[in-house]
């Protein structure tokens, strides 16, 4: 048994972690020295209680490896442990680094420039606009965009960084082979050919409520700011604001309607002294990253992919429907012709319509 296959075999005992993985480490200098040690050795150990040492030898005698490294095999998984050479980067430096990361995809050295969007799984059409067009427009400056495959704002930023052909990582609260949310599998599948799906739990793991704060850190860990762009009072998705308060990142909040449960929680940050982030020039000012990347912005993007008419139709729509006949009035395009512009966007999924003839911006 090598020193990843003992990691591997470590993290799957409940409760141990990474910070009583570190002092075991410490106290017995090699990982070889703690799987031979016994319950009266292990209890040496300050950071280990007597109810966890008592359950050591008999987990790591009952673990099965080989089914683990099994599925790791069949789902195409890498396993990057937090000795190895590596491991994310900004990873490192937080005070719980996960012992092990199993990654579908590739971790690459450009990811250190990354930030993290977050937000609530009960998005507004606002709330899912904003991440998206947020993933979009930080990926197109070479971004890597982190968030955690959920429902909502994290969905949307993915596809955001997607739509930009640039590299988002996904952070799961369950295991490799057990995809949560199911509905995300492709979405997952898509991540991981231009960026990453990564988790600490082991494969089979299920998405337990206990298991997303957990989550949340490596999130955050693995960014140097975390965006929140809605958030209920008591989302999820401030723990992960908190976790990157405790770990030295930055904190930015997009503002929302005052009246807007979604935004309660993205509103008290700011009071509370989150930077306010009304667009990405925000949240790379902050972060010092303005001379440290593209400079293409999401717009400029598009017109390498839009003609003439269809790029000027863009550029008038925004977040707020605007009927059809504004939009030819505003052009100066023809009825007959805005349609079929119009009909090209959404194919392009540039534009959205909405009820009564009205469309946004995507």
């Amino acid at each position: 048994m090598n020193d990843t296959e003992r990691l591997i075999v470590l993290n799957m005992v409940d409760d141990i972690g990474s910070v009583r993985t570190q002092g075991l480490l410490k106290h017995f200098g090699s990982l070889e020295n703690i799987f031979k040690a016994d319950e009266t050795r292990l209890k040496e150990v300050k950071e280990i209680s007597p109810l966890i040492t008592s359950r050591i030898p008999q987990a790591i005698k009952e673990i099965s490896l080989k089914e683990e490294t099994d599925l790791i095999k069949k789902h195409g998984v890498k396993v990057v442990t937090f000795l190895d050479h590596d491991y994310p980067e900004n990873l490192k430096s937080i005070y719980d680094p996960p012992v092990v990361l199993y990654i579908k995809g590739k971790i690459l050295p450009e990811d250190k420039l990354a930030v993290a969007i977050v937000g609530s799984r009960l998005a507004s059409f606002y709330g899912t606009q904003t991440a998206e067009r947020l993933g979009f427009e930080l990926a197109s400056h070479g971004i890597t965009v982190v968030s955690g495959l959920a429902r909502g704002i994290d969905s949307a930023s993915h596809k955001g960084a997607l739509k930009a052909k640039m590299r988002t990582i996904a952070v799961l609260g369950s295991g490799l082979a057990n995809i949560y949310p199911k509905e995300n599998t492709k979405l997952a599948e898509r991540i991981s050919e231009s960026g990453a799906v990564i988790s600490e739990f082991p494969m089979l793991t299920i998405p337990d409520r206990g298991n997303f704060p957990k989550r949340n850190r490596i999130i955050s860990g693995l960014s140097l700011g975390v965006v929140c762009v809605e958030a209920a009072e008591k989302s999820g998705a401030l723990i992960t604001c908190d976790c990157a308060l405790e770990q030295g990142r930055e904190v930015f909040a997009v503002p929302g309607k005052v009246d807007s449960m979604t935004s309660k929680g993205t509103n008290k940050l700011i009071k509370q002294g989150a930077k306010l982030a009304q667009g990405i020039e925000d949240i790379l000012e902050e972060l010092n990253l303005s001379d440290s990347v593209s400079r293409q912005d999401g717009d400029s993007r598009s017109q390498s992919v839009l003609d003439k008419n269809e790029n000027l139709v863009y550029t008038l729509l925004s977040s707020d429907p605007k009927c059809i006949d504004d939009i030819c009035l505003e052009s100066g395009i023809v009825f007959s012709k805005i349609a079929g512009i119009l009909l090209s966007l959404e194919i392009k999924k540039f534009a959205k319509q909405l009820p009564g003839k009205n469309f946004v911006k995507i």
